[in-house]
């Protein structure tokens, strides 16, 4: 009886006999990893970008230019780039993509993968807007950050994700700081500068 009780402790599929397999789980599977849980925002969060921030045009061979703060670490690979500074990110990426974005297809696909993949994600508003580079859809939601190299700590970040598509290319713009900092003006500079080349 002990050895039976044993086996079920850690969980074993295949059971000795007289033991039945763990409820809810198939021959071979493994338990899903446990959700991660939303990080209680920071009460006085750094991560504003201050007002009087320089921004600069990036011209990205991938096919767009945009204003970026000047001074920001930049990281490059083929078919994105990275713009930090401590919990402050701007990443775009680009995707072929064959046929056009809309609200609908943006929720079922995009939202329904960042919900998926993401850290603790919980989105707020999804919405198509106007800029001066055509119409895009954003979509507003909040995250934990990957924890930090040098403290290991990990804060809840309040994100923005952009969807920009024309002639079968997809660039994907997300802004990202602590949850409660004050970047709207300046993520609203960044959206509206965004270009196609």
């Amino acid at each position: 009886m002990k050895k039976a009780a044993a086996w079920l402790a850690i969980g074993l599929v295949s059971s000795p006999i007289g033991v039945a397999p763990m409820p809810g789980l198939a021959q071979g599977a493994t338990p899903l990893p446990a959700r991660e849980n939303p990080i209680k925002p920071e009460k006085n969060p750094p991560g504003d970008i201050p007002d009087n921030q320089v921004f600069i045009d990036y011209q990205s061979p991938l096919g767009f230019t945009i204003k970026v703060p000047e001074g920001w670490a930049r990281r490059e690979a083929s078919d994105s780039v990275v713009f930090s500074d401590k919990y402050n990110t701007i990443e775009l990426t680009v995707a072929q993509r064959a046929g056009s974005i809309d609200l609908n297809n943006v929720k079922q696909k995009e939202v329904a993968d960042l919900e998926r993949s993401g850290k603790a994600v919980r989105v707020s508003s999804v919405k198509p807007t106007s800029l001066p580079s055509g119409s895009a859809i954003v979509v507003s939601y909040g995250s934990n950050s990957e924890p930090n190299a040098v403290t290991n700590k990990a804060v809840r970040l309040e994100n923005e994700r952009y969807f920009f598509w024309k002639d079968g290319k997809l660039v994907t713009l997300t802004l990202s700081a602590p949850f409660g900092a004050d970047n709207a003006d300046q993520w609203l500079l960044m959206a509206k500068s965004f270009r196609w080349r």
